[in-house]
């Protein structure tokens, strides 16, 4: 569900806001903080301007990468919707976060779930070199490895991210939180639909390895270190090498509480 226009614009006007009072207090920072932020108008340039500058080479430049997010946000304004759930999710939910600015900024699992957004739309359009392009620099960037295909919803949380690897036919719904090292892969020995269907509300742990094409039931809680080569049904717990059942959740929604304690 799309969040209201008095929402987004919200969430940009604190944004801006907290850049402003990052740029007064930090003077080291302050050229970064306009470039990134307060020199814009809406967010929708803002982020563009963030991903383009840290994905850019010599080879392809900030400005040629800018000018695809372009096309793709006024092709897909969805895409700008789907940044701002997943920034207000980091807000909500990681108790690191000290603000908007500084998901923005600062959280790669952010800045590559966002590059993944655009690369999908490109893909969708048959521009797979591009998209291709962008999966393989947002690796060498951030460590993280999304393929353009994936259907990823919105709302979601990539908290640390390092090694979080998502595979081309995965599929993860909206509100969904993950940790660093999580693998959404396939067994290696399928073709087509090969790898893991998440849906929403689940929380995966750091390090888990779902593979195969499962599904992992709604309000699920899969625990840090678990390898899952089973479905897992809705509003379970499991944990393990091979997981097992060991309970269920308290929460509707594990991942947005982001109560890890896989013994509740």
């Amino acid at each position: 569900m799309a969040l209201p226009a008095e929402q987004l614009d919200g969430i940009w006007d604190q944004l801006f806001r907290e850049a402003q009072q990052v740029a007064a207090d930090e003077p080291a920072l302050a050229n970064y903080i306009t470039g990134c932020v307060t020199r814009h108008t809406d967010f929708g340039a803002s982020v563009r301007c963030v991903l383009s500058a840290q994905l850019a080479t010599s080879q392809v430049p900030a400005d040629l990468i800018n000018q695809a997010f372009a096309e793709a946000s006024r092709s897909q304004p969805g895409i700008l919707d789907a940044a701002m759930r997943d920034l207000q999710a980091h807000v909500d939910r990681d108790p690191a976060t000290l603000g908007y600015l500084t998901a923005f900024l600062y959280f790669k699992g952010y800045h590559a779930l966002q590059v993944y957004r655009f690369a999908n739309w490109l893909w969708q359009q048959g521009r797979t070199a591009l998209a291709l392009y962008l999966q393989a620099r947002a690796s060498q960037v951030y460590d993280v490895d999304i393929h353009p295909a994936a259907k990823i919803g919105k709302g979601v949380m990539i908290d640390h991210a390092t090694g979080v690897v998502i595979g081309e036919t995965a599929v993860v719904e909206d509100d969904v939180s993950m940790l660093h090292g999580v693998t959404l892969g396939g067994t290696g020995k399928e073709c087509g639909d090969r790898h893991p269907k998440i849906r929403r509300g689940v929380l995966i742990g750091a390090g888990a390895k779902i593979l195969g094409n499962i599904e992992v039931g709604e309000g699920a809680k899969v625990g840090a270190g678990s390898l899952v080569l089973e479905p897992v049904a809705p509003h379970t717990t499991v944990a393990g090498v091979p997981a097992k059942v060991i309970g269920h959740p308290l929460a509707e929604s594990p991942a947005l509480d982001m109560d890890q304690d896989i013994s509740r």
